[in-house]
């Protein structure tokens, strides 16, 4: 990746939806090199995808929480097993196998706290494996970014 690549990426994680022709503006190229550049960082990868994001509160997830959970034992088949259940729960919007205290960190969206009993009993709770889930709630968010320092 050069400069101009890193120029690209900027702009489309500032606005995803931004045509070649207003990124061509912004970094100082026509608009088939750029068009070019863009897709190489497509098929190798490096531009995943387009999403858009929304605001959670108002399509009605109130409620984000941070599950700290730990698994009766650390060995592969058990981690990988937790992984796909997870990857199935509309609720999890992250799940990171992490080191220290616990085994994974998940984020988990829901509409409100009856919603979030529902889903700590009746679908996280009923994975094999789990030894013990800790949640902390999200009462206010200063920064909120899906931007990379390039």
């Amino acid at each position: 990746m050069d400069q101009l690549d890193i120029e690209i990426l900027r702009a489309l994680q500032e606005n995803g939806k931004q045509n070649t022709k207003e990124v061509a503006s912004k970094i100082g190229l026509t608009v088939t090199p750029t068009y070019e550049r863009i897709k190489r960082l497509e098929q190798k990868g490096v531009i995943k995808k387009y999403v858009a994001i929304l605001d959670r509160k108002l399509v009605g997830k109130e409620i984000i929480a941070y599950c700290q959970i730990t698994l009766h034992k650390h060995q592969k088949e058990m981690i990988e097993v937790f992984k796909k259940h997870m990857y199935f729960l509309d609720e999890v919007m992250e799940c990171h196998h992490v080191s220290g205290n616990f085994d994974f960190l998940l984020k988990v969206a829901v509409d409100n706290m009856g919603s979030f009993q529902v889903f700590i009993n009746e679908k996280l709770a009923t994975v094999d494996g789990i030894s013990t889930i800790h949640s902390s709630f999200v009462m206010d968010s200063n920064k909120n970014t899906t931007v990379y320092t390039l």
